[in-house]
């Protein structure tokens, strides 16, 4: 049975209401929230007495002081943002859980005049007239692509169900079996067709697929050819692909439109700093692709976005599409982006400015510059934890350059096991959170992604861990 007693000791709603603490929580969130959650934290205690477990309940839980304490840990938690500042130590460039590229200081300033006013997001200042929220970077995207036409939408999976829906509702889509991928999230490429309205046709086996697999699959129904770029994933061994060059002869000879859904949207060549070959946004476009379909928030190292260029008669039939409406984008997301690959106008500058290309390119020289530079602040030891710069590795992520790891360095805290797992914890659930990596017993913060205006914040986080006595 219950214990009664200990539910007769729980304090009753007016009581607690008197209470002066309660009363100035109102002033945050009102009354009728503060009401809420002071019975949900008395149901919570009823539950648990109920729950029959002998101590299940300690009875200093049961005084209002510690009732009162739970209430205002509540209210705190609901008045913050949730969505908040993580600093990545992880040494993984494109981390999805945290977001994917960093935007650069030149962005933001452009994000902050725009956001907290009113904009010419759908007006030609020059006419006086309404306009279109895609105009303000067509031209930017024509300049740097080389594509006739441009249309932006709120992510590449939607880029693609978009651009299957536009063009080949009805109709068959072929498609090499080595090509269908994941995206990501269990979001499928014969899903997307499924929902698209397309039907599907698969050639050639998951690791050999040549041209004359795509032409014995032409039919009177054909609707278009389709390649996607295997971003997330390398096919290696006995393999054999049909080549972009070889698609667009037969897309020429039978007159069956391309499309290409690149996924990551390299801009520039990053083989002069060891990556291996990716086709760049550029190549494709120029290759003669109809529709060209690839992100805004992976190499390109903007804001999440699904861009799509290409021919422009094709252009103009998607942006017409219902659809299109649906998944278009804010003032915000075409503020971001178009600030970001303004930086693309100068190669050298994007290199610099652009966090996620700065990332991917630092040298190892450069980053052993860096990681001295923040362990100098630091000490030799922590609470028994030795500290000192290591070679690690970083992975750029997000699906792009699978397999492929670039040289860096990590500041390392080695010792007890125990301890490192406290300090990951403390660092990870703190504000700001700071997010590393345990590996064999040890903690790495990896300075490829960890900008140099944090060091002084998480060197005092780490100070401040110093301090505690409480090691959790």
């Amino acid at each position: 049975m219950a214990d009664r007693q200990l539910l007769r000791k729980i304090p009753k709603m007016d009581e607690l209401i008197q209470n002066d603490m309660i009363n100035a929580l109102q002033q945050k969130v009102g009354r009728d929230t503060l009401l809420d959650v002071i019975r949900q934290i008395i149901d919570e205690l009823r539950q648990a007495i109920l729950k029959n477990e002998p101590g299940f309940i300690p009875e200093e839980e049961l005084e209002i002081q510690a009732i009162v304490n739970k209430v205002q840990q509540k209210i705190e938690q609901i008045c913050e943002i949730q969505i908040r500042k993580v600093m990545n130590g992880t040494g993984v460039i494109l981390h999805t859980n945290l977001g994917r590229s960093p935007l650069g200081e030149y962005t933001k300033d452009v994000l902050q005049e725009i956001a907290g006013g009113y904009s010419n997001l759908e007006l030609d200042l020059n006419t006086g007239k309404r306009g279109s929220r895609y105009q303000h970077m067509k031209e930017l995207l024509l300049k740097l692509t080389g594509a006739e036409d441009a249309i932006v939408v709120n992510n590449n999976a939607g880029a693609v169900l978009l651009v299957l829906s536009a063009v080949a509702k009805g109709k068959e889509v072929i498609i090499s079996r080595g090509e269908l991928v994941e995206i990501g999230g269990s979001f499928r490429v014969p899903e997307v067709m499924e929902q698209s309205g397309s039907k599907l046709v698969e050639v050639g086996a998951t690791n050999k697929c040549y041209l004359k697999d795509y032409e014995k699959a032409i039919t009177d129904e054909t609707g278009t050819l389709m390649k996607v770029h295997r971003s997330n994933f390398k096919l290696l061994g006995f393999t054999h692909d049909t080549t972009l060059e070889e698609l667009m002869q037969l897309s020429e000879e039978r007159q069956i439109p391309v499309i290409n859904d690149l996924g990551s949207g390299l801009f520039m060549d990053l083989q002069p700093y060891g990556y291996p070959y990716e086709p760049t946004v550029q190549e494709v476009v120029a290759s003669g692709c109809d529709i060209v379909t690839f992100s805004g928030d992976k190499l390109l190292g903007g804001t999440q976005a699904g861009i799509i260029v290409g021919k422009a008669t094709w252009i103009k039939k998607i942006a017409s599409h219902p659809l299109t409406r649906a998944l278009r984008v804010d003032k915000l997301t075409l503020c971001a982006l178009e600030a970001t690959l303004k930086q693309y106008l100068h190669p050298q500058k994007a290199l610099q400015q652009i966090p996620t290309v700065r990332m991917m390119t630092i040298s190892p020289d450069e980053l052993e510059k860096k990681a001295q530079s923040f362990k100098h602040f630091l000490p030799e030891e922590i609470k028994g934890l030795r500290i000192s710069v290591e070679k690690s590795y970083s992975q750029v992520g997000g699906g792009a350059y699978p397999g492929h790891e670039m040289e860096s360095r990590s500041i390392s805290f080695r010792g007890n096991e125990e301890t490192t797992t406290q300090l990951e914890r403390y660092l990870r659930t703190g504000k700001p959170a700071i997010m590393g990596r345990l590996s064999e017993g040890a903690y790495f913060l990896d300075v490829r992604t960890i900008f140099e205006s944090d060091f002084s914040v998480i060197v005092k986080r780490l100070n401040d861990w110093t301090q505690r006595s409480d090691p959790r």
